[in-house]
């Protein structure tokens, strides 16, 4: 008879868990150091201490401070002198002082409101971007000569309460506009604003990642590229509307499933048009190459709804950090963005069906092209429903590949009459992440950043993934007759993954 394994009891469970009362101090200046700079932490660390529950508290604060800050900021308090009338005469310099720094404060919330407009978004640099007045020291009545000046940073992540206006402004700019540009200024709740703010700019919207972190990124670039790559020498001038010029989707796409997975989801149902759907479909679903190759040789033969196949769909499990998790594509109707009002319904009925009242189990993601985003009247309506108790699913990650080309057409003005095209998700308040499909690092980042709001607060949120289409609206066109000077860019320009 074999032996019985004796298993470790409750106690010595807790006395050896990372989080025993014997590591408390350990942890606690773990945290500390997270507060001041999320980079400083191992990243697997930080991720635990991202997840942490927010507390709701009766202020605003969305995120904890660090306590050496506290202490230091009453330190401050118990060394300034009481206030008279007879020395505030002899105090205009303070006062000075004072007025300059209601002026950072003032700078600091537009580069909150308008920073994503001077973000280096388009990968090829094709459209200069207009300067922003709002965002110059000078509009501020600030100048070069007040950078070394130390200043109270207010609401600022930084992971300190006063720096120099040259710190904070290099802060601002390395958070809002670099390769990232965030819209939520337009969100009414406070702590959703709050909440956005503390998570980019506590590391500059660029956490630091491991070596192994940053080798799957590339792992997964070369597979999107490979694939397109091996079907344009297979079958050239054959209609697959490839995914070159955006490959960044596929670590995007990665890390949202496995990040929602972590988050205890069991299924994830994604809706997305024609382009770059065979990546999709082999890259992160796991459809099998050898189907993909039979159906470009005519050798599949379809049933259903799927007529050609880059409309299939397609179902598989996956392993994620929080368990199996089913993924299923749905069928693709040839009418643009009509697939998204019935992955929301797909979602609703899994969601009744498992009781989840909270979208926590079932979770849709939703891909659309820029065009269509902007110019498809469905869009607007399945926002509109999107928080109704009738139709809600605890929010839908919206991914839009943005090629900036809508079939033929580039120039904006000709396009559509908002900035961007993903203006529209303004009328449900959902944050807008544009990302520079060049920096497949930053792509992550903001994946991460959408998937934990999503899971925050239950409401949509949009990645606005700017790249470009390196062939023409499909493998038989010859994109430089109507789009010349981009397509001379498009031929100097590197992959992604080169670069």
């Amino acid at each position: 008879m074999d032996e019985s394994i004796d298993l470790p009891s409750m106690e010595q469970q807790r006395s050896t868990s990372h989080l025993s009362g014997g590591n408390a101090a350990y942890v606690e200046d773990l945290y500390e150091a997270y507060l001041k700079d999320p980079n400083d932490v191992p990243q697997q660390w930080r991720e635990y201490f991202d997840r942490l529950p927010k507390v709701d508290t009766a202020t605003h604060a969305a995120r904890d401070l660090p306590h050496s800050v506290l202490r230091a900021q009453f330190a401050r308090i118990s060394k300034m002198r009481v206030r008279t009338e007879a020395t505030r005469s002899q105090d205009s310099q303070a006062t000075e002082y004072e007025r300059k720094q209601v002026r950072v404060v003032q700078m600091i919330s537009a580069y909150r409101q308008r920073g994503h407009q001077k973000a280096q978004l388009d990968p090829l640099a094709l459209h200069p971007r207009a300067p922003v007045p709002d965002l110059d020291l000078q509009f501020h009545e600030l100048s070069e000569a007040d950078l070394d000046t130390v200043f109270q940073v207010g609401s600022l992540y930084i992971g300190k309460a006063d720096a120099t206006l040259a710190e904070i402004r290099a802060a601002l700019e390395k958070t809002y506009c670099n390769t990232i540009g965030a819209e939520f200024m337009h969100i009414v709740n406070t702590d959703e604003r709050h909440w956005i703010m503390s998570r980019m700019e506590s590391v500059r919207s660029a956490p630091a990642l491991d070596r192994e972190s940053r080798i799957q990124i590339l792992r997964r670039l070369i597979k999107a590229e490979g694939l397109e790559k091996s079907l344009a020498s297979k079958y050239p001038g054959t209609k697959r509307f490839g995914l070159e010029g955006g490959e960044s989707l596929i670590p995007m796409m990665a890390e949202a499933i496995q990040r929602i997975g972590g988050y205890g989801a069991k299924e994830v149902c994604i809706g997305m048009a024609h382009r770059g759907r065979l990546n999709v479909l082999v890259n992160i679903l796991g459809k099998n190459p050898s189907e993909l190759f039979d159906e470009f040789e005519g050798r599949a033969s379809y049933f259903g709804s799927g007529d050609v196949k880059y409309h299939q769909g397609f179902s598989s499990n996956i392993m994620t950090p929080g368990g199996e998790v089913h993924l299923a594509l749905a069928f693709n109707p040839s009418h643009l963005e009509i697939v998204s009002p019935v992955v929301e319904g797909s979602v609703r009925a899994r969601q009744d069906r498992r009781k989840d009242t909270t979208g926590d189990a079932v979770v849709p993601i939703v891909i659309h092209g820029d065009a269509a985003f902007a110019g498809q009247g469905v869009v607007m309506e399945t926002f509109q429903m999107s928080q109704t108790r009738g139709y809600k699913t605890g929010g839908t990650l919206h991914i839009v590949i943005n090629n900036q080309v809508g079939f033929t057409t580039s120039r904006q003005e000709d396009a559509r009459s908002t900035e961007y095209c993903t203006d529209i998700a303004k009328m449900v308040q959902a944050p807008i992440f544009h990302v520079n499909g060049d920096d497949p690092e930053a792509v992550v980042f903001a994946t991460q950043l959408a998937v934990d709001f999503r899971n925050q607060f239950k409401k949509d949120v949009v990645i606005d993934l700017v790249c470009y289409r390196r062939r023409g609206h499909n493998e038989a066109d010859e994109p430089s007759v109507t789009q010349p000077m981009m397509y001379a860019t498009i031929k100097q320009h590197a992959s992604t993954r080169d670069l």
